[in-house]
């Protein structure tokens, strides 16, 4: 199989990285101005797993609401409809790709790693101001996707460049970059644009290690490049690189931080990433 651009693995077979039906029922039911939260609340609520998921999200230390949200309809009028179906979108996601194996490295671990950044991520956009702090969160559980479509599109491909990135103490977007052309986040923004998301998340993913590139979000993408950074630089959840990831120098200025606000970004995204990983995985 010839792949000589990021797309080609997305067209080959889309099925594989099709999403859930639910999702696209919600994107629907936001786009009609006659539904309703409750409308949207038992969409949700169709999916037993999902639900408890999100109320157990909503319900953690990691939003912080002074009493328990008990219903679908109750979350959405707090965080709004959009924060709520951008964490479904993160969950969703982070349970369809489980069932990749363990082949080249630790899934779990992999997942670890993608929540941790989206910690980071939220918080940063959180500290900003932003709005819709949760489309920050996912555009960090979603950062690193592409390494799972080369994994399971061209498994020999993504195992070349996983050893190679080992042998040279290089990042796997380098060793990628050497073996096709292109990298794991140019997959991922393919991906993220044939499930039609909006072009803030697809340049947050796409150019997360060059936030630099970014054309219209360049904010976007270094909140996500600066994640990333900080979630190595913590060393709390781990994938699949042998060295460092170097911080753009620019990437401060564009978002806005300074050394004190990294030292406690730091101690923040350290005891949300424990609490969200804990009710993932049952441990920190």
């Amino acid at each position: 199989m010839s792949l000589s651009s990021p797309r080609d693995f997305i067209t080959e077979d889309e099925t594989i990285f099709s999403l859930p039906k639910i999702y696209f029922e919600l994107q629907e039911a936001l786009n009609d101005p006659d539904k309703t939260f409750q409308d949207i609340g038992d969409i949700i609520s169709c999916d037993p797993a999902l639900t408890a998921r999100l109320l157990k999200i909503v319900n953690s230390p990691f939003f912080g609401f002074p009493s328990e949200i008990e219903t679908i309809s109750h979350a959405i009028s707090i965080i709004g409809i959009n924060q709520l179906t951008d964490l479904a979108l993160a969950t969703l996601v982070i349970y369809q790709f489980r069932g990749i194996p363990n082949s080249l490295f630790n899934m779990q671990k992999f997942w670890r790693h993608s929540m941790a950044c989206g910690v980071a991520a939220r918080s940063i956009a959180e500290f900003r101001g932003e709005k819709n702090v949760e489309r920050f969160y996912l555009a960090g559980i979603l950062h690193d996707i592409g390494q799972l479509v080369i994994l399971k599109k061209e498994p020999a491909l993504a195992r070349d460049a996983f050893f190679r990135s080992k042998e040279q103490q290089e990042n796997i977007y380098q060793s990628e970059r050497e073996l096709m052309g292109f990298d794991h986040a140019d997959v991922g923004g393919e991906l993220l644009k044939a499930w039609e998301l909006p072009p803030r998340l697809v340049e947050a993913v796409a150019f997360h290690h060059q936030p630099q590139a970014a054309k219209r979000y360049p904010f976007e993408a270094a909140v996500i490049h600066t994640s990333d950074y900080i979630v190595h630089v913590l060393k709390v959840g781990s994938d699949a690189e042998f060295s460092e990831p170097q911080l753009y120098s620019k990437s401060w200025d564009i978002i806005g931080l300074d050394a004190d606000d990294f030292e406690f970004m730091k101690d923040k995204v350290k005891r949300q990433y424990e609490d969200l990983v804990r009710m993932f995985f049952g441990d920190s």
